[in-house]
């Protein structure tokens, strides 16, 4: 059974059947695309590989595509595509400070397992 840890921020501000995001994670996209003069949409999207099997990637969306699911609230935007959204399903994605650093996090209920430190896992 893996081990999913509580979000640092309990407030989801905005969710469908399919994603959700919480504030704390829609204020980072919102500084983040500020800073860099982009809109306030993050993407998160599925690749192959990691230690185990599947890894989460993030970045700042340059368009919306119409089957893309989108969660929104406090400013900003988070998108997933069908084919990813199948292994995400039920997320939920927080902006997180710890010792090792500051990441956006994605508790998956999905996940059969994942490693260390988070950015991969396996279904």
């Amino acid at each position: 059974m893996a081990y999913i840890s509580p979000m640092t921020e309990t407030e989801v501000i905005s969710m469908t059947p399919a994603i959700s995001m919480t504030a704390n994670a829609a204020r980072r996209v919102a500084e983040i695309a500020t800073k860099l003069g982009k809109d306030p949409v993050l993407r998160l999207w599925v690749d192959s590989g990691g230690c185990s099997g599947f890894q989460y990637r993030f970045g700042l969306a340059d368009s919306i595509e119409t089957d893309d699911i989108q969660a929104q609230g406090e400013g900003a935007s988070l998108v997933v595509d069908p084919i990813s959204l199948d292994l995400v399903r039920g997320s939920a994605v927080d902006f997180v400070q710890s010792l090792g650093g500051k990441s956006f996090k994605v508790t998956n209920p999905e996940a059969q397992a994942g490693c260390g430190c988070g950015s991969s896992f396996s279904v």
